[in-house]
């Protein structure tokens, strides 16, 4: 295992992000704030318990969620669509770096950047909504999990898109609606019988049930499913990440 190589691109994305902070950092960190003052304390003061949780308390996993996975994409999939647009991914390619290590750097700095997002959201929502954590290791466990899966899913993103336009259609077209339609802001036992069965069909309940659960004890799923559904997806993740280095798909002439 070559540590000089994943230490190089894992300093260089790192650097990259650094330089960017008021987008990686701030604006997400203030867009979820907005939805803490609108939906918590607006809203949320308004509404009653859900699941013996208030509102405001309740969507805290949520709206991690929703950070989480769009940011461990955006890191992902732009971190190897740069080298690919400027053409300096032959000489990565080139070099004596393996394709683990290669994968090991860009997506550990994806998993690095989102994990310190999560935390800094969820440090803010203390200052709207007072919340606790029944199972932190679970927690830790779910956002480790969660963070490192979807940023998989991101290096395959920027390795598929080949402009700008598809780097951004998943996550807006996709991933979004997905959240926002998995449980984000309700529990789907709130739904009709029917729209609970289609609501299952969406991933994204998975990971916010199990996520959920860890805060409060609570899941519209049980909890072992949820895990598995996460393993299953990074497995998936995987295996389309080998099968791209071992054909060369959009990243060799």
């Amino acid at each position: 295992m070559n540590i000089h190589a994943i230490r190089a691109i894992y300093r260089f994305e790192m650097a990259r992000w650094l330089r960017t902070l008021m987008q990686s950092i701030a604006s997400p960190v203030l867009s979820t704030s907005l939805y803490f003052v609108v939906f918590g304390a607006a809203i949320g003061s308004r509404m009653g318990e859900v699941e013996g949780i208030s509102y405001g308390a309740f969507i805290i996993p949520g709206l991690v969620m929703l950070s989480l996975l769009s940011e461990s994409i955006s890191n992902a999939s732009f971190g190897i669509y740069m080298p690919k647009w400027s053409g300096t991914i032959y000489e990565l390619l080139s070099a004596p770096v393996s394709a683990v290590e290669i994968v090991a750097g860009y997506v550990g700095a994806a998993v690095t950047k989102s994990l310190l997002l999560g935390l800094l959201i969820l440090a803010t929502a203390r200052l709207f909504v007072p919340y606790t954590i029944a199972h932190p290791l679970w927690m830790a466990a779910f956002l480790f999990l969660t963070a490192v899966t979807f940023s998989l899913f991101g290096f395959i993103l920027g390795v598929w898109a080949d402009n700008w336009e598809k780097l951004q259609i998943i996550p807006l077209m996709i991933v979004t609606p997905l959240t926002f339609l998995g449980g984000s802001f309700y529990s789907i036992q709130m739904l009709p019988p029917l729209w609970q069965k289609v609501a299952l069909l969406n991933p994204v309940v998975y990971l916010i049930s199990g996520f959920r659960w860890s805060f409060y004890g609570v899941a519209d799923v049980r909890v072992a499913v949820s895990l598995g559904m996460i393993v299953l997806f990074l497995a998936l993740c995987l295996a389309v990440i080998v099968w791209i280095f071992k054909t060369g798909y959009k990243i060799k002439p």
